[in-house]
């Protein structure tokens, strides 16, 4: 656990704060300024009155720290990485979304970078490498050949499957991204798409259980222990 989030010269409590950045990064509302509004009706309703633009700043201010404060899958060794890239036009200009995510769906790392190549693929696995720290036992990707030529630099004993139909766990991971892009209208500069999205899907992979099967009541509980987890991350009480 990283330091303490401090909440000096904020009227508001951690409580409210920490509910408010909740509601704006957990759940796609609606367009970008209506999301925000519509977290003011919904906190007005419970008597706290807070502006839409203050609830901007706090998910700007206090996201990341949240995020970082996220307790962080335990890396294995048995794990198998599943790699992809997605475009997103930023002013006109095609950037790459190269992401990762294992077995399970948890999203291992996200970098956003403008070119779609051999280079941009190797730095991906080598962040990947640093921050799991040991390599997967299979690497999952479709037929880009820059995965296979960074793979070889990289990690050349990780057994590597290159089939679009074998990707189908990465594909669908960008879903919830593509979603969140259209109800914000895009982004405005790849700084703060890579910002949005190392908090989103870190709150993502807190919240959402695994794709294995769950019952009912497996899947509550797993529900009960993210939102104890989160206070924990915010500093709130439980």
């Amino acid at each position: 656990m990283s330091k303490p989030v401090s909440y000096k010269r904020h009227r508001f409590p951690p409580e409210i704060i920490a509910h408010a950045v909740w509601l704006h990064l957990r759940f796609p509302l609606s367009l970008r300024l209506m999301s925000l509004r519509l977290i003011e009706e919904m906190l007005l309703e419970r008597g706290i009155l807070v502006s839409y633009e203050t609830v901007r700043r706090w998910a700007l201010k206090f996201g990341p720290a949240y995020a970082r404060r996220l307790r962080h899958k335990t890396p294995s060794r048995r794990n198998i990485w599943h790699v992809d890239e997605v475009v997103v036009t930023i002013s006109g200009q095609k950037h790459w979304l190269w992401r990762a995510v294992d077995q399970d769906g948890y999203v291992l790392d996200e970098v956003l970078q403008t070119r779609r190549n051999a280079t941009a693929a190797k730095r991906l696995l080598t962040r990947l490498l640093r921050k799991q720290g040991c390599p997967p036992r299979r690497l999952i990707t479709d037929k880009l050949g820059s995965y296979a030529a960074a793979r070889r630099q990289i990690m050349p004993a990780v057994e590597h499957r290159s089939h679009k139909g074998l990707n189908n766990r990465a594909e669908n991971s960008h879903l919830p991204f593509r979603r969140r892009e259209r109800a914000m209208h895009g982004f405005r500069s790849p700084r703060s798409l890579q910002r949005f999205v190392s908090v989103f899907s870190a709150i993502r992979n807190l919240f959402v259980p695994s794709r294995s099967r769950r019952s009912a009541r497996a899947t509550h509980l797993h529900r009960l222990n993210a939102m104890a987890e989160w206070k924990v991350a915010a500093d709130v009480a439980a």
